[in-house]
């Protein structure tokens, strides 16, 4: 089964991700990967930080001549902005530099108190490192390869912003060029018109020192059915998606197809009929957003996250130093207002992950050549 992990600090050196088991001849095509970690930066709302960083992907081992090995592959990011916290981060850190950039009052909404009680810090700058949002560039690298993975498989991810700040954009079916028509956009929504209002709402939230979040559709075509399994908890494909995306910085729910609303609805409303034509099966709807009994069923596979607002507000909310014990305002770090657009792209990597995971179960295989004809071979309602 393909796995991965990643490394590293917001402010130090380096972001490292190894991925394994990944098939031996999948070719790696650089120019891809780093314009999807461009992607990432996108959208109106976004902080200093990404003015600063210029992601682009070094694969150091596991590739050859630009394709796979077999073995484990590993990319690395470098932080530029490391340059200005030498002494605060990283091994060389100096007992001034460190000192310089303590962090004692807590944000609320932030892994900085669990994480202080945790592992028995006196400084919240070891937890908010690591927990940072910035390991979302090196998911989205890692999740790039298993999107090449996929693309061998005629799969496709794609996102677009659904709401920001209360304000929600009109439904879509147009599955067509989602990236290349949300990319576009400031906050990489497809409704015109929605999308000037969600500006407003950022901006209006960033005058006051405040923070928006809102909900992000991701959108996987050309599944198979059968992919994930019914036999056992751990295999099923929604539970691993939902695991995935959930992981991603800010997201508190994951939706699977129209989970939220069917769940008031009577069963004779809300699930996808079966019709027969020409003695081929087909669904006119597809309210349980391509996922049956833990497998795709052949539908497009739709995901919604939603994200809270980011934790980070130049205004502060009340806390308490956890140094003095005093009630204080959490200190603002440098951050954004609203990375709902950008968190669209971090869930795709996210799916993607989770989707090449499951098929790498189902599939195994040594060389791309043997996932696409196992692949080839797999029986499905849609061909």
């Amino acid at each position: 089964m393909i796995e991965y992990i990643t490394a590293g600090e917001s402010h130090g050196p380096m972001l490292v991700g190894i991925i394994k088991n990944l098939p031996a001849g999948l070719a790696i095509d650089k120019t891809f990967i780093d314009g999807e970690l461009a992607r990432r930066m996108l959208g109106f709302g976004r902080g200093g930080r990404m003015k600063i960083e210029r992601d682009a992907a070094e694969f150091v081992t596991g590739v050859r001549g630009g394709k796979t090995l077999g073995s484990p592959l590993t990319a690395i990011i470098y932080n530029r902005d490391h340059e200005n916290w030498k002494d605060v981060m990283g091994f060389a850190a100096t007992d001034d530099g460190m000192a310089s950039r303590r962090v004692t009052a807590v944000r609320p909404g932030h892994a900085d108190l669990s994480g202080s009680v945790k592992y028995g810090f006196n400084d919240a700058r070891n937890v908010l490192e690591r927990a940072s949002a910035r390991e979302s560039a090196m998911r989205v690298c890692l999740g790039a390869v298993a999107k090449l993975y996929l693309r061998e498989l005629g799969i496709e991810i794609y996102s677009h912003t659904v709401s920001i700040g209360g304000v929600t954009a009109e439904q879509t079916a147009d599955f067509k060029n989602i990236n290349e028509r949300a990319d576009g956009n400031p906050v990489r929504c497809l409704d015109e018109k929605a999308s000037v209002l969600m500006q407003d709402a950022i901006s209006a939230a960033g005058e006051k020192g405040d923070t928006v979040g809102g909900v992000t559709e991701i959108v996987i075509i050309g599944c198979k059915s059968g992919i994930g399994s019914y036999v056992s908890s751990d295999r099923k494909l929604d539970g691993i998606i939902m695991s995935e995306v959930g992981s991603v910085q800010s997201v508190k729910a994951v939706e699977i197809g129209d989970g939220i609303v069917n769940a008031s609805l009577l069963g004779s409303s809300v699930h996808d009929e079966l019709f027969t034509k020409n003695k081929k099966l087909y669904r006119k709807t597809n309210r349980a957003g391509g996922l049956e009994g833990g497998m795709s069923n052949g539908e497009s596979i739709v995901i919604r996250a939603y994200c809270k607002p980011i934790p980070t507000l130049k205004c502060g909310l009340n806390t308490v130093d956890i140094e003095s014990g005093k009630a204080v305002k959490a200190t603002p770090e440098r951050s954004d207002v609203c990375a709902v657009p950008a968190a669209g792209v971090v869930c795709e990597a996210a799916a993607a992950l989770a989707l090449t995971k499951a098929l790498s179960d189902m599939l195994g295989g040594d060389t791309m050549d043997e996932v696409k004809a196992r692949y080839e071979l797999k029986r499905s309602f849609n061909g």
